[in-house]
């Protein structure tokens, strides 16, 4: 595969894209296929090397797997090889993947023993996995930790046992694989402070179309009563918030007119508000988003005249994926607004690229970062670059789309990790970007 894409900048796009299914959610969906033998079908799978990943791993397992198209999947978890779970092959693969620790809820629940390689994924600051080994250990899970291996084993003695607990952050993979655990457990268990994101939704509303009883879905409490055995089911995952916000802000930065198709508006919470604050148009149409193209925006102010202020926050707070795209757009925005990156410490550490391509941007510290827009006065420059991480790598690409000259953004693997064919559907609207 190659590795690199080249952008020539300043071309204005035109045209329909229809969003992914979204890469969170099906990490956590694919896993809760190991909660039952019986046959599950998900639609609306992203073809991305995450994702695709995780369905291997499960085929390695004994999962048996049939990919009736590209986004449309039959697994059933009737004959999973808890031998391949403990072998070295297993250790190197999930590994690679962090999204491989969903399944061990599912695996504790139904066999009674998971292993947890220590996580791969993204290198943005710390990704704890206390929440998740400490929400197993209430449910009565054993873990030992092999230090020679980095690798947790996890074990119960007589079946789980619901129980209170509450979380100590928010976590939504933590929730999952709690929730999941739970499912099957002895008894009732309450979750307090769980993350309510609609990609938990959308699996507490599939588990309980399983067989689950899970109540308070939405909410950050969670009540669930555990069952003895869940049966099969079809499941569409949601389009991809993230890959939705995306466009929105390619759109501005390229002053494009872009469609969005089959949205799921009604699942976008505050995200078209906050780059309505930065002076970007859009139509809600149906289940679509139109944006017009548009000369200039321009960032609001707080109504007493203070600089804007945007940071993430557990939803239904605006999603810490999609500051890295809110800070490219300022870049050309007329006015400026204050970036706070709460809840991860090294993903601002890209705004050095966009300094060099002739953004004003001051890095206060690690967290924060104020952006002074350009307002169309002086194009960004194409540069050559590196993408860090899934999504400042696509911040980087709409840089370069609305830069002048070419540019070249290397170790795109990070972006192919979380966006399909990303470079044929740009290509489509009038992009000039090709692999090299």
């Amino acid at each position: 595969m190659s590795s690199a894409f080249e952008v020539r900048g300043g071309n204005r796009l035109k045209g329909e894209i229809i969003p992914q299914g979204a890469k969170n959610e099906a990490l956590q969906i694919i896993s809760a296929v190991m909660l039952t033998p019986e046959k599950v079908t998900i639609n609306n799978i992203p073809d991305i090397v995450d994702v695709n990943l995780l369905i291997e791993l499960l085929g390695d397992a004994g999962v048996k797997i049939n990919r009736i198209s590209r986004d449309v999947c039959e697994f059933q978890a009737d004959a999973v090889d808890l031998k391949y779970l403990e072998s070295p092959e297993f250790k190197k693969k999930s590994g690679k993947l962090r999204g491989s620790v969903m399944i061990a809820g599912p695996l504790l629940a139904r066999f009674g023993r998971a292993f947890i390689p220590k996580p791969g994924g993204d290198k943005i600051g710390r990704r704890r996995l206390d929440t998740h080994i400490i929400g197993f250990e209430k449910l009565g899970a054993r873990f030992v930790y092999d230090a020679d291996d980095n690798y947790f084993r996890l074990e119960t003695a007589g079946g789980l046992k619901g129980t209170y607990m509450l979380l100590d952050e928010p976590s939504v993979t933590g929730t999952a694989n709690i929730v999941m655990a739970a499912v099957l457990a002895e008894g009732t268990t309450t979750i307090y402070n769980a993350a309510c994101e609609p990609y938990l939704q959308q699996l507490c509303k599939m588990l309980n179309r399983m067989g689950a009883r899970i109540g308070g879905v939405g909410s950050n409490l969670l009540t669930i009563e555990g069952v003895k055995e869940l049966g099969g089911c079809e499941h569409t995952m949601l389009p991809d918030m993230i890959e939705i916000g995306s466009f929105i802000g390619l759109a501005a930065m390229t002053q494009s007119e872009i469609t969005i198709k089959n949205a799921g508006v009604d699942n976008l919470g505050i995200i078209p508000e906050k780059f309505r604050q930065l002076g970007i148009q859009m139509e809600i149409r149906g289940n679509d988003i139109y944006i017009p193209s548009q000369d200039s925006y321009e960032i609001q102010t707080f109504l007493d005249g203070s600089i804007l202020t945007i940071s993430d926050h557990p939803w239904p707070g605006f999603t810490p994926d999609l500051l890295s795209i809110v800070l490219v757009v300022a870049t050309q925005a007329k006015g400026s607004v204050m970036i706070h990156q709460k809840m991860f410490e090294s993903r601002l550490f890209f705004v050095d690229k966009l300094i060099d391509m002739g953004a004003q941007i001051v890095l206060c510290d690690p967290h924060r970062a104020v952006v002074i827009g350009l307002g169309r006065q002086h194009a960004l420059r194409g540069i050559t670059m590196s993408s860090p991480d899934i999504r400042a790598g696509v911040s980087l690409l709409i840089a370069a789309l609305s830069a002048e000259g070419k540019s070249t953004i290397q170790n795109i693997d990070q972006i192919d990790r979380g966006y399909q064919y990303i470079d044929e559907r740009l290509r489509k609207l009038g992009a000039d970007i090709k692999r090299i």
